[in-house]
């Protein structure tokens, strides 16, 4: 009896040994694993690390300063080239109107790359040193046009400029700050709707500092970006609005009325340059090129409305 006592105790000590043997090993295995897994981890971040930076290329962050039109299609744009160029990454682009942009890059902000929606705000920025003027480079174009909202009233109205000087509807188009604004104002001053103070017409005029018709005045919205006046006339705040081809494409639920003619308005361009203070002048340049000379690219330029200048 006490024999068998002795034994059942001695099996039962064997059993807690075993048992705590087996949760000590099983802790140990626990732990190696964590470890094998944080040194994987820590090697694929290595190997990601060394892939943006084989054939020397540095990992390099661009800032863009970029018109307010350009939103969806320059998103594309720098996903493909992070694609093709590992190295590089782009930080928090501003779309403002360029207008917009010029106050920022005056007030400190910084930037590598600067692309506006005209030839005059991007001659501002040469002109105050905010861009390196030998990288300034037309890179693509653009066409004004009349848009109302998507299945509206209006929607398969041919709206000319004289309907909307003699204040046939209400419109919205950008403030002095916003090139379609400008560019709205140029062609509106060749029906009389629009006075220069040097009483200067179409391409000729600015599209600055002039004013507005008595008829017209009391009927415009202005809008601080050329996306602002896209949705006014979608959402009905507005019977029509005068913006760019683009944004019909990326902000949708409007539709085209008429394309105004090219020759009441200056060149609708966009300009892009390498700032001045830029901290990766040669990584900017490189972009703008590829921007400019990628098929790829290209098509994405083509999708969202714009031409290759």
């Amino acid at each position: 009896m006490t024999k068998t006592w002795k034994q059942g105790v001695l099996a039962l000590a064997m059993v807690a040994a075993l048992g705590l043997f087996g949760c000590a090993s099983g802790t140990e295995q626990a732990d190696n694993a964590d470890t094998a897994n944080a040194d994987k981890t820590e090697q694929s971040a290595d190997q990601s690390a060394a892939a943006a930076t084989s054939d020397g290329e540095e990992p390099v962050e661009l800032q863009i300063f970029a018109a307010n039109s350009l939103t969806k299609a320059m998103a594309e744009a720098q996903e493909l080239y992070t694609q093709q160029h590992p190295n590089v990454t782009f930080g928090d682009t501003q779309y403002e109107a360029s207008g917009t942009l010029n106050e920022m890059l005056g007030a400190g902000q910084y930037a590598d790359i600067l692309i506006t929606a005209s030839k005059g705000t991007m001659d501002d920025a040469v002109e105050a040193g905010y861009v390196k003027s030998d990288t300034n480079r037309t890179m693509f174009t653009n066409q004004l046009v009349v848009v109302t909202k998507e299945g509206g009233d209006l929607a398969n109205t041919d709206v000319t400029l004289e309907d909307i000087a003699a204040g046939k509807y209400t419109l919205s188009v950008g403030d002095e700050n916003v090139p379609a604004g400008n560019y709205a104002a140029q062609s509106l001053s060749t029906v009389g709707a629009y006075t220069e103070p040097d009483g200067a017409t179409g391409a000729d005029a600015t599209g600055k500092g002039g004013t507005w018709s008595s008829t017209l005045e009391p009927k415009i919205t202005f809008g601080a970006k050329v996306g602002d006046v896209c949705k006014y006339a979608e959402t009905g705040e507005v019977d029509i609005a005068m913006v760019y081809t683009s944004d019909v494409y990326r902000m949708g639920g409007v539709s085209i009325c008429s394309v105004v003619p090219d020759d009441t308005h200056k060149a609708i361009t966009y300009p892009g340059a390498v700032c001045t203070d830029s901290k990766n002048a040669e990584a900017a340049a490189d972009f703008l090129e590829w921007c400019m000379t990628d098929e790829d690219c290209a098509k994405i330029w083509q999708e969202w409305g714009f031409e290759m200048a």
